[in-house]
């Protein structure tokens, strides 16, 4: 179980230390474990923190957010809790969110800081997920692997415009496919609310959502390729194989046997 400083705590849960103090001094947050003079905390309390935030996002206030957790720990044991706190709200990727600068972007993208254009595509890029604003010239990438991919397509000749509208547009079959999964995980996995109600039920539910996690992402990652390379054939394949044929070209190819001069001309 890793361990925390307050500050570095606040940093992974993407708060402040004020909010942590906050959410403690409410009774949202356990105390910590004290060492000497020093607060240490571990993933409970992060998981926690992350549980609020989203909570918070959903538009909940801290009065419910104390009602609900309040509720929970009144009728289930509390490591229950934080358990299926922690599998809920770990993150699904093991990317590290990374920070560029105005200039470092322009030359990502290819574009001209100083153009007309250049905040609105900026704007785009936060739209669709390539970047956090964090001041006037600093931005977070959540995911630095998707700004890579995002900087490919523009180095293979794609509009920057076209690539954020393609990003918005696999963002949105992606939430269509985790749908999927989170149904077939309340119908299948008792992960219904109602059904979560004894301590065996809640350790269960949350070893279901652990193992689903790899599962997710390699069905998804094997019928892609399936369906690209279904895809690339047929858009693709007459051409191909047009281009290695033997007879290709050779309407306009001058033969071994033509003589020295025609072929000169020709070429002429």
């Amino acid at each position: 179980m890793s361990v925390f400083r307050i500050d570095d705590l606040a940093h992974a849960a993407g708060t402040t230390v004020r909010n942590v103090r906050a959410y403690q001094d409410r009774g949202l947050l356990p105390p910590p474990r004290l060492q000497g003079r020093v607060g240490l905390y571990d993933d409970s309390h992060l998981a926690r923190l992350r549980l609020i935030g989203q909570l918070l996002g959903r538009g909940h206030t801290l009065a419910t957010i104390a009602e609900l957790i309040s509720a929970w720990e009144r009728g289930r044991d509390i490591r229950d809790l934080l358990g299926l706190e922690k599998v809920l709200t770990d993150p699904w990727s093991d990317e590290i969110a990374d920070h560029v600068d105005a200039a470092e972007l322009a030359e990502i993208f290819g574009i001209d800081p100083d153009g007309e254009d250049a905040s609105a595509l900026l704007r785009l890029a936060e739209e669709h997920g390539f970047l956090e604003a964090e001041g006037a010239d600093r931005f977070k990438v959540p995911s630095p692997r998707l700004l890579h991919v995002g900087a490919e397509l523009v180095a293979a000749g794609i509009p920057l415009p076209a690539v954020f509208e393609i990003a918005g547009r696999i963002r949105e079959d992606c939430t269509v496919i985790a749908r999927r999964f989170v149904d077939l995980a309340r119908e299948h996995g008792n992960l219904r609310p109602e059904q979560l109600l004894t301590r065996e039920d809640i350790s269960e539910a949350a070893a279901y959502v652990q193992r689903l996690r790899p599962l997710a992402q390699l069905a998804v990652e094997g019928l892609l390729a399936r369906c690209m390379e279904a895809e690339v054939r047929t858009e693709f394949g007459d051409q191909l194989a047009a281009a290695v044929s033997p007879d290709h070209g050779t309407a306009h190819r001058p033969s071994d046997t033509e003589p020295r001069r025609d072929r000169h001309h020709r070429a002429r």
